[in-house]
């Protein structure tokens, strides 16, 4: 589903506006690509820290450059487009959200980078503690980017507003084993594996932020309102 904008009476107009909704079509496209390069990123990370894939780390880091050109791309043809286009209110508003949802796609890629980076490092150590439970709350995680993704080919506000609870449920993971984790730094074990998870859980806890906000975006598009 395309967001549909007011479509110009005069026929001078007409395929000037036609010309502009395919640019903005294009650009959308371009974020769900960017969407599905982020979520291939999670992917890899979850291999990286819970299938202690080396192979699946390094891998993100060259993904990583991918979504990292494309963000700049989407972000300069949206200036252009209000720059070059005058664009409606109504189009200004999809424009401004798209430039806000490709810097929160940006932001998880950037921290799933970031797990991989924490499972190379946890290499070395046998079974860190709680690892099932941080699985969890990362599959909640993708769970809710996959969501995020919905809405953005769907423009379905009624799912992104589903989106806040959902993220509450992550935020709870994360309390939860930051008690365990902290908990475990009294044993006798090693301390760096535990600061290592707890790098992990804030990783996820944040990308889970920035997918919630995708969700905000979405309903921003659809009905005004922020």
């Amino acid at each position: 589903m395309f967001f549909k904008s007011a479509v110009f009476v005069e026929s001078n107009d007409y395929p000037l506006r036609l010309n502009f909704e395919r640019k903005l079509k294009r650009v959308q496209n371009d974020v769900l690509r960017m969407g599905a390069m982020v979520e291939k990123s999670c992917q890899l990370a979850r291999q990286a820290v819970f299938e202690r894939d080396v192979e699946a780390a390094q891998a993100i880091r060259v993904q990583d450059k991918q979504i990292d050109a494309l963000y700049k791309q989407i972000e300069l043809d949206c200036v252009n487009l209000i720059a070059l286009q005058s664009p409606v209110a109504q189009d200004l508003r999809l424009l401004s959200a798209w430039m806000q949802l490709v810097r929160d796609l940006e932001r998880i890629g950037d921290y799933a980078k970031n797990l991989g980076d924490v499972a190379v490092r946890l290499m070395p150590y046998e079974n860190p503690p709680h690892l099932k439970q941080i699985q969890v709350m990362f599959d909640r995680c993708r769970a809710l980017l996959a969501m995020g993704l919905a809405c953005i080919s769907d423009l379905d506000a009624d799912v992104a507003l589903s989106m806040s609870s959902q993220d509450d449920l992550v935020d709870s993971d994360y309390e939860k084993l930051y008690h365990l984790l902290t908990q475990e730094t009294q044993a006798e074990t090693s301390v760096e594996p535990i600061v290592l998870l707890v790098l992990a859980i804030r990783h996820i806890e944040r990308m889970a932020d920035h997918a919630t906000n995708i969700g905000k975006r979405v309903t921003y598009i659809v009905t005004g309102e922020r």
